[in-house]
């Protein structure tokens, strides 16, 4: 394991002005919260904090991203709390921590809508510090090298994840190197027989022919040195998920394929860039359609270089990239650069990108899908695609991803446009709407005002903003007669489950199944996309029940305690099996069962001694917890009563109930309702907020009514 001082030489080598102190408290915190715990491959588990630290001295981040490395486990995994990370480094350091926090529980690759989900909670977290995903991609990247530790199906679900997300992710935050070696740790994987097949290949071409990458950099450097150009020249074999890839897209085997050599020229100006690019063009034969020009229009992350393929020797295709020693670190750095420094302080490169600018671009379609579906399209468009620059009429550049059409760059310039677009003309010349958008051309779109969006717009579009546009078009116009189909069959469901529709029934659906309101509920089934049996299981969710399951009793409802041990759940939290619980032990009156999330839980935050690790047992607990509801309802005849029996409806059961308050017009009180679990108040909860006399209700929070004492004195 790299020791700390080791680590601090390693930052001051780019940053002389490190705040030493801080990054040895951080490493003697974080060692002392993961001391006992183990990695799968028996080293202590500290190592890897640590390992995701130096990765991060490599890309010369700040103080905080590194110290956030090192503390990056802790809330998640030790007895460590925010409020303490906090206080011992300050908000911003446990903020960033908090965020890392936060995603190491994301299912990346499970079912769409919860991926999606999932997706908004992960560009959230870039939105509030993006450093949290430096971070994160980090962590990825060390556990991917590590991964052989893990069982089978794990690694396989990683790697998925990995290839699917996190390496895209990193791509399009500019991360190139990152992204291939991401990329081609999961290809190991995935796919280790073809992966091992190419590196085979590549040695017995070396044997055939070999250093060709030494060979080839003298002859650049040498038609360099001829024009007088004062550059670096660097050489490399493309990975082997890069040449895999290209030999799928292609349908060709490895003996066909031509350019698996990149060289990079890095000078020392911006006109160096394209005398050094005329230089490889009088000495090789440049291959048409493989020249692209990223110094005169960047990329979003900031990426500028010069591509070219040209044929090298023995007519071996090679690909050869120009920038400047500014535009490289971004290369290599991405939009990690914004952070990186030299000697000391914040290293000013004009071609970094502003992290909130860059951040801006990539939500801005991400907001405007109005579903699961449509965010998830938007997402892997974005992040999968590389672009193509097109200009309008007056000469303003639009960018847009490859194989982007008309429709798309129409959208683009504005929604109002799109849907008005009638035909287009491209370098002067009248083209169809599904036309494959190149390179440079100049797109003039022709609009009517009679003209709305088509259906076959959607198989013709290729942005997620095009896509997302139309459908919001398509929808509005076919949308009445949805909700009127919709609201007959949710009728015919809640008669069929004797119980009555309403507008308050389908506005609580619509809020838990993630509509607008109701009408847009009912918008979803008439259009087929939510059937109303659903939406009687939200609701209703006992009505889906159909096989017993044992109860767990209260004398096997909680793991980590002694069976002889006595134990209550606090009143001032209620926690339920389903919540994180913490215990705290009690002199002669056994452990206090609290949620973790308890207010009163900074009461023992230097009692750290009578804190119990604990968990509720999983399964089907009994309905015995006892739960406090705080209701306001309608001073109508039956209404008590119907509530009453909802309640009951749930199979939960009311054991007291309070008024606070009565009014002529409405009755305010406190119902102690017997639960299973945290879902099963949910699912009571839900069934009375969808009555439409009931004004309010939510979970009651009181103070213990336990004198404080009590539990001031350690067991």
């Amino acid at each position: 394991m790299i020791e700390v001082e080791d680590l601090i030489a390693l930052v001051r080598a780019y940053n002389p002005r490190t705040d030493t102190a801080l990054i040895r408290a951080a490493y003697d915190y974080g060692r002392e919260m993961h001391e006992g715990q183990l990695r799968r491959s028996g080293e202590p588990y500290f190592t890897h904090p640590v390992e995701v630290a130096s990765l991060l001295t490599e890309q010369r981040l700040d103080d905080a991203t590194i110290v956030t490395a090192l503390l990056h486990d802790t809330i998640e995994d030790t007895r460590a709390s925010y409020a303490d990370v906090a206080q011992r480094f300050g908000e911003e350091i446990a903020k960033l921590v908090n965020g890392v926090t936060k995603l190491t529980g994301l299912e990346l690759t499970s079912s769409e809508t919860k991926q999606a989900e999932n997706f908004r909670k992960l560009f959230m977290a870039m939105s509030e510090d993006l450093r949290v995903i430096l971070v994160k991609l980090t962590d990825r990247l060390h556990n991917m090298r590590t991964i052989r530790h893990m069982e089978p199906h794990k690694q396989a679900q990683k790697a998925h994840e990995t290839m699917e997300i996190y390496a895209p992710l990193a791509g399009r935050m500019g991360m190139q190197w990152m992204r291939e070696e991401l990329e081609d740790l999961a290809f190991s994987v995935l796919n280790p027989e073809a992966r091992n097949s190419i590196l085979r290949r590549f040695v017995s071409l070396q044997k055939e022919s070999g250093d060709v990458i030494r060979r080839i950099t003298s002859d650049i450097e040498l038609e360099l040195e001829r024009a007088g150009l004062e550059a670096n020249v660097m050489g490399r074999a493309k990975r082997p998920f890069s040449i895999w890839r290209k030999m799928e897209e292609k349908e060709i085997g490895f003996s066909r394929l031509s350019d698996i050599w990149g060289f990079r020229i890095v000078t020392t100006s911006e006109g160096d860039c394209y005398r050094a690019l005329g230089a490889v063009h009088q000495r090789w034969r440049a291959v048409p359609g493989r020249f692209k020009d990223y110094i005169s229009q960047p990329k979003s992350n900031g990426y500028r270089s010069i591509h070219t393929t040209v044929s090298g020797r023995d007519g071996k295709r090679v690909e050869v990239q120009i920038r400047t020693r500014e535009m490289h670190e971004v290369a290599e750095r991405g939009v990690a650069a914004h952070w990186s420094y030299r000697d000391g302080v914040r290293a000013e490169n004009r071609f970094a990108v502003d992290p909130a600018e860059w951040l801006a671009h990539m939500t801005e379609r991400f907001e405007e899908a109005a579903d699961h579906a449509e965010f998830m399209e938007s997402v892997k468009l974005e992040m999968y695609t590389d672009q193509v620059f097109c200009f309008t009429p007056k000469g303003d550049v639009v960018k847009l991803p490859k194989g982007a059409t008309p429709i798309d760059f129409a959208y683009a310039i504005h929604t109002r446009i799109g849907h008005r677009t009638v035909s287009a003309r491209v370098d002067g010349m009248r083209v169809p709407l599904w036309t494959r958008l190149r390179n440079g051309q100049s797109v003039e779109v022709i609009t009517a005002e009679a003209q709305s969006p088509q259906a076959t717009w959607i198989d013709i579009a290729v942005t997620g903003r095009a896509k997302s546009a139309i459908r919001r078009a398509l929808k509005a116009e076919r949308r009445g007669g949805h909700v009127r189909l919709g609201r007959e069959l949710a009728r015919a469901a809640f008669a069929h489950a004797g119980k009555r529709l309403s507008d308050k029934a389908t506005d609580t659906a619509a809020r838990a199944m993630g509509h607008e309101d109701g009408e847009d509920l009912l918008a979803a089934i008439g259009a087929s996309e939510v059937s109303a049996r659903a939406v009687i299981d939200v609701l209703f969710p006992e009505l889906s029940q159909t096989r017993p399951v044992p109860d767990i009793g209260p004398e096997k409802a909680i793991v980590g305690l002694d069976p002889r041990s006595h134990y209550d759940r606090a009143p001032c939290c209620q926690p339920l099996p389903g919540e994180r619980i913490v215990g705290i032990t009690n002199r002669g009156r056994g452990v206090t069962i609290h949620a973790i999330d308890c207010p009163r839980m900074t009461e023992f935050e230097d009692q750290t001694e009578r804190w119990v690790d604990i968990h509720w047992s999983p399964g089907h607990h009994a309905a015995r917890n006892a739960v406090t509801l705080d209701m306001t309802i309608s001073n109508d005849p039956g209404v008590l009563g119907r509530i009453c029996t909802l309640i009951a409806e749930q199979n939960a059961n009311i054991s007291d109930l309070r008024f606070k308050d009565r009014k002529p017009d409405f009755f305010s009180l406190l119902i102690d309702v017997e639960v299973r679990d945290s879902e099963h108040l949910h699912a009571v909860i839900m069934a009375c907020d969808s009555d439409n006399d009931v004004a309010q209700v939510r979970r009651h929070r009181a103070q213990s009514t336990r004198p404080a004492t009590d539990e001031s004195v350690p067991a």
